[in-house]
């Protein structure tokens, strides 16, 4: 062999010798476990596996990126904590290795073999002269030590005899146990972590599906096989469905995990607090196993899973499982307040058109969620949230049944609907079936919002007196309607006209603000108006629009074969409220970026239960290792190590005794034991 082939060989050695030094050092094992600590403290802080929004929010999008790439939101299957587990799980594999085999053969070796001039270089020792025989001595220590639960090896020479005692070896196995415990838990972590799934994305082939189709439709490329031995998995099951497939998500896509059963949601109960929060709910299911054709019922409640096949399925929550909803369509753009009937499902969507011929433009309607209890706090002057679904779930263990305040009300169903123009901008709109009253008013609320991160926006709308939005939307028609406007700024002109402001000055001054008021609302009239004279303009225009609009009103029912309003006494100021209710939600209109408003007329509701499916077997790998851990904390702490050793030898006149005394802990407590043997001994050499 060439030299430089064998100094080659020595390097690789000596490397391969210092690497596993290192990985099988002590202090590489702590800085595992700190590094694990501190990201155990971080998912303990920071809310895991919410929507990124949440978390822009609360960092910024700068550090929103950096954290991003330490994947904190989903700390526990991030990349380099696991690996971080992985490289722990090898550190103290190694240190096993090479030291269980020492503190085995130490654990069973009485070391009989010490010599007797060792003995006097111990610290606890102990020499004594007795006129006994040295077999009477042998027999005499050979009792005590039995007596007090020693068992010892005796060797013999011509000059004497050794006795090696020893006690509570099982100390050294404590040590063993406790590392082999840290491996097996930190194995069983990475059995229920991710790992498994992204091992067969990374070497199997798998790839997450990103965009939407159904399950049938997933290619071979993007299911899980039924037998992999770790998932957890979303399933949804609307009521009298069956699914048989769950849906693991993994990193930006999902991936589909086949199930050694179905299951079928024959009933979904639920019952609620009177703050509207869920107390309890629960899913009654049927279990069918597709190889023996067996079913069988169970109910699955919170904490309450069921089992089968090594897969266990917890109630996670609950969601729509696809309610057939009917609502009602009006323009908000145009002299037309003719209403549409649009029918959807929760969860899909419906194209609706509206507009002239001309002007006629495509809209994208997908009805994603139906509350049909809300029960807001209606003696707050905030405007009510739809909660979300976390909120209600989170309710079922808290304690929501003790909240009571007399100003809850249910104010009934609601639905959500995202709508997308032609130009791709879509928004998220909520809409309350039935009125509610606020500020003395009865109202109804359409909100709107950009994304899930901000609060709804609503219009008010005024009811009328069938409890319906329809008046107000002839009201809304004809204030697009020149021919109306003209109509009901002539009429305004000739009840308010003065010697000082004349009628032909006044009923233009009222046409043009109905124009601008109708296109921009308020700050269509202000926009171009100094700052320091915008209230003076305010004070003027906003009543002269308020009782201009009064007579559009009047027009407007007239030409709708609806009674004429009543405006003196109590039916005037019911009619004056109204109107001011109006002028409002017709000032917030051009900022409603829909060119329809949806309300909902009926429903037909569907339940649907979300379970959590998981293999996890690692659970049960965990429970060892922690016993494992318990039992090698106990004999660490608990089970003292004592080795003892007499040297008894013939002399004149009787036998010489020599004995020490040590351990691997030197404590207060070992130096009274010390005492005490060492007075024992005194005496049986009396």
């Amino acid at each position: 062999m060439k030299p430089s082939s064998v100094s080659q060989s020595s390097s690789a050695r000596r490397h391969t010798a210092d690497l596993m030094e290192l990985l099988g050092s002590m202090r590489f094992a702590v800085s595992l476990l700190m590094f694990i600590c501190v990201a155990s403290v971080i998912g303990t802080v920071l809310q895991q596996n919410q929507p990124a929004n949440n978390y822009i929010d609360q960092f910024g999008p700068f550090w929103f990126s950096v954290f991003d790439k330490f994947s904190i939101w989903q700390i526990y299957n991030s990349w380099w904590f696991l690996l971080i587990m992985a490289f722990l799980v090898v550190s103290t594999s190694i240190c096993l290795v090479r030291n269980a085999p020492k503190m085995v053969r130490d654990a069973q070796s009485f070391r009989e073999y010490v010599r007797a001039s060792s003995l006097r270089s111990f610290h606890h020792r102990v020499e004594l002269s007795s006129a006994a025989s040295s077999d009477a001595m042998q027999e005499r220590a050979q009792a005590w030590l039995k007596r007090h639960g020693y068992r010892y090896k005796v060797r013999e020479e011509e000059a004497g005899v050794m006795i090696a005692a020893k006690k509570g070896s099982a100390n050294r196995l404590g040590y063993i146990f406790a590392h082999a415990a840290i491996v097996i838990i930190c194995i069983g972590g990475l059995l229920d972590s991710e790992l498994p799934v992204r091992l067969q994305v990374w070497l199997g082939g798998k790839q997450p599906i990103t965009q939407n189709m159904l399950i049938s439709e997933v290619p071979e490329s993007g299911r899980l096989s039924g037998a992999n031995p770790s998932f957890r998995a979303n399933m949804l099951v609307p009521e009298g469905s069956q699914s048989s497939s769950g849906i693991v998500a993994i990193g930006e896509g999902v991936l589909v995990q086949p199930l050694p059963f179905s299951l079928k949601l024959n009933r979904f109960l639920v019952d609620y607090y009177s703050t509207g929060m869920p107390s309890s709910f629960k899913s009654e299911v049927e279990v069918t196993d597709p190889v023996s054709g067996e079913s069988f019922n169970q109910t699955i409640e919170v904490n309450e899973p069921l089992r089968y096949k090594g897969v266990t399925v917890y109630q996670s929550s609950f969601d729509d499982g696809g309610s057939a909803v009917h609502l009602t369509g009006y323009p908000l753009v145009g002299p037309r307040s003719k209403a549409f009937d649009v029918e959807g499902t929760i969860g899909e969507g419906a194209e609706i058109t509206q507009g002239s011929e001309e002007t006629r433009q495509p809209l994208r309607v997908e009805f994603t969620g139906l509350r049909v209890i809300n029960v807001e706090n209606m003696g707050s002057d905030l405007e009510p949230q739809p909660k979300a679904m976390f909120e209600h779930v989170a309710s079922v263990t808290g304690s929501a049944a003790g909240v009571k305040n007399e100003n809850l009300r249910n104010v009934g169903p609601s639905i959500q609907y995202r709508i997308t123009g032609a130009d791709g901008q879509s928004h998220e709109y909520t809409s309350y079936m039935l009125p509610m009253q606020l500020d003395g008013g009865m109202v109804f609320l359409a909100g709107v919002r950009e994304s899930e991160a901000q609060p709804f926006r609503y219009l008010r709308i005024p009811a009328d007196a069938n409890n319906s939005v329809q008046e107000f939307m002839l009201l809304r028609a004809g204030l697009a309607d020149p021919a109306l406007v003209n109509l009901a700024a002539q009429r305004f002109a000739e009840r308010n006209a003065t010697s000082d402001i004349q009628q032909p000055l006044l009923e233009k001054a009222s046409l043009g603000a109905l124009e601008t008021f109708r296109k921009s609302g308020f700050n269509g009239i202000i926009e171009r108006v100094p700052e320091q004279d915008r209230e003076k303009v305010l004070g003027f225009a906003v009543p002269m629009i308020q009782l201009s609009l009064a007579e559009l009103r009047d027009i407007v029912r007239e030409r709708n074969g609806i009674p004429a309003v009543q405006h003196v006494g109590e039916d005037g100021v019911e009619a004056e409220k109204w109107i001011q209710t109006a002028l409002l939600a017709l000032a917030n209109v051009p900022d409603y970026p829909a060119p329809v408003l949806m309300t909902l007329k009926s429903f037909d509701q569907v339940e649907a239960s979300v379970f959590q499916v998981a293999r996890s077997p690692g659970k049960n790998t965990v429970y060892l290792g922690c016993l494992l851990l318990v039992i090698g904390v106990f004999s660490m702490f608990y089970i003292r190590d004592r080795r003892i050793w007499v040297w008894i030898k013939k002399q004149e006149g009787g036998s010489a005794l020599f004995a020490a005394m040590t351990s691997q802990r030197r404590t207060l407590d070992f130096n009274h034991e010390f005492d005490r043997f060492k007075e024992a001994f005194t005496r049986l050499a009396t």
